[in-house]
């Protein structure tokens, strides 16, 4: 017996031995129940060296890291489409699906259904939704399914006047068709007239004739002069009656038209005229409105100046009862004095302490009083403070005015303790007391040439306030 010969679906029979009948079926002497796999073998297989077969790619490795890792995720494995089954790279699979394939389900982006690739387009001519253009007014994006109303309603679109069939050849925009109809009623009834009494005119015969439809009026016509010949008197009269029955049709006719004009201008009058009361309203109320933000702006106006004044207070401020004002553009301050137009100047108020009496000077550059015209004249004011509850009154502190000398040799100073019978002295009412102090202060004579005490146009003047006993 010889032995089967091994092919690739397992052994296989010799076919001479078959044909000498001395073929037996083989014996294995191997029990199938007693074999294992050899994990030896399978590790040394596993370990070899293996390389992807895809083209294009340079992956290589062991068998097992071919089976963990790569097998089933080349980028260059070719696999088929599921829709159009056509085989592409792996890698290129998601851009196929979106962009390439011919049997891809798209969603039309104006009306949301979902169509096949090649469908879409054709939905594109007939969809509700599709975006168009309107070839008069230019708005764009009006869907198809309004397109028909938005044609008809167009203001730009142009269609010819209603009374075109009795000789109105106006062509009017959409949205004027009312002007036009308000503005020409005269012209109209003329054309209706004209054009019923040119019918009306037509001659008449005796004898039958023929209704004819005209313009929507049954108007009557007469028979050719032949066949009137051929009638009888009764016919004739018959005839006559139906002409005269017709003129009343046709100015029965014209009274309607009228009438209605009449109550389609009657009613456009009620209409503006609705139009009108609530335009009224409309302008009342804007009116209200802008009076009531005219007032908020008065109202921020002044929180502003009042929010700005206390931010110049607080540059120069001073809370030790001691202050110095710096007085720049002497000389134009100086002539705005002369000539009356500011003849006095306040300083920035200051403070015995943070929360002590509140003062400021008062200043005149072309003196005051006896000093006018020869004199500086310079008073101490003292000012109504948040704190005047708290405080002793009347002021009765001494208080000492200087003019500096730049030099630092000899300063103009005079002091005076306050007379607490004074009303300038007493516990302020108003933002104020009355000024007091020095009308012949210092001498312009003084600040005339190369003086100490004026330099750079710039004269500096200094308020000391003794706060023994406060």
């Amino acid at each position: 017996m010889s032995e089967g010969v091994r092919g690739s679906s397992g052994p296989k029979p010799c076919e001479a031995c078959r044909q000498e009948e001395i073929y037996e079926e083989p014996q294995s002497i191997l029990n199938s129940n007693e074999a294992f796999p050899d994990n030896a073998a399978g590790r040394e297989i596993a370990s070899l060296p293996a390389k992807c077969f895809n083209g294009g790619c340079s992956w290589t490795g062991c068998i097992k890291e071919y089976e963990a890792q790569h097998e089933g995720k080349c980028e260059y494995e070719r696999v088929p489409c599921e829709a159009c089954q056509v085989l592409i790279l792996r890698s290129e699979k998601e851009r196929h699906n979106e962009r390439e394939c011919e049997e891809r389900t798209l969603n039309c982006k104006y009306c949301k259904v979902s169509f096949n690739f090649k469908q879409i387009k054709a939905h594109d001519d007939i969809c509700q939704k599709f975006p168009m253009q309107c070839k008069d007014c230019g708005k764009k994006k009006i869907p198809r399914e309004k397109f028909l109303d938005h044609s008809r309603s167009c203001a730009k679109s142009k269609t010819a006047c209603p009374f075109s069939e009795v000789g109105c050849k106006a062509v009017i925009d959409n949205g004027k068709h009312s002007d036009h109809e308000q503005t020409s009623i005269m012209e109209h009834m003329r054309l209706i007239l004209a054009t019923s009494m040119v019918r009306l005119q037509r001659p008449e015969a005796p004898g039958p004739g023929d209704w004819q439809d005209d313009s929507g009026l049954g108007l009557y016509r007469a028979p050719e002069e032949g066949a009137a010949a051929t009638v009888g008197g009764g016919t004739a009269v018959s005839g006559q009656t139906s002409g005269l029955d017709h003129k009343v049709t046709v100015l029965e006719n014209i009274v309607c038209v009228l009438n209605r004009e009449v109550e389609r201008s009657s009613l456009t009058l009620e209409a503006f005229s609705r139009q009108h009361r609530l335009d009224q309203d409309k302008i009342e109320n804007l009116s209200n409105k802008v009076r009531q933000l005219e007032r908020t702006l008065t109202m921020r106006d002044l929180q502003l100046a009042e929010t700005d004044q206390t931010l110049r207070e607080l540059q120069f401020c001073t809370f030790d009862g001691v202050f110095v004002w710096k007085i720049a553009d002497f000389s134009r301050r100086r002539q705005d004095a002369v000539a009356g137009r500011t003849p006095a100047m306040f300083s920035p108020a200051f403070y015995s302490s943070k929360y002590g009496y509140k003062m400021c000077l008062r200043l005149y550059l072309n003196g005051d009083g006896t000093g006018r015209g020869t004199h500086l004249s310079l008073f101490f004011v003292v000012m109504r403070g948040k704190c005047d509850a708290l405080l002793k009154w009347p002021f009765s502190q001494k208080v000492t005015l200087m003019l500096l000398d730049q030099n630092n040799r000899e300063h103009i100073i005079d002091a005076f303790r306050p007379d607490v019978s004074s009303t300038s002295f007493q516990r302020p009412i108003s933002e104020m007391n009355i000024a007091s102090g020095c009308p012949l202060f210092c001498p312009l004579a003084k600040l005339a040439g190369k003086s100490s005490y004026l330099r750079d146009d710039t004269i500096f003047i200094k308020a000391i306030v003794d706060l023994t006993g406060l």
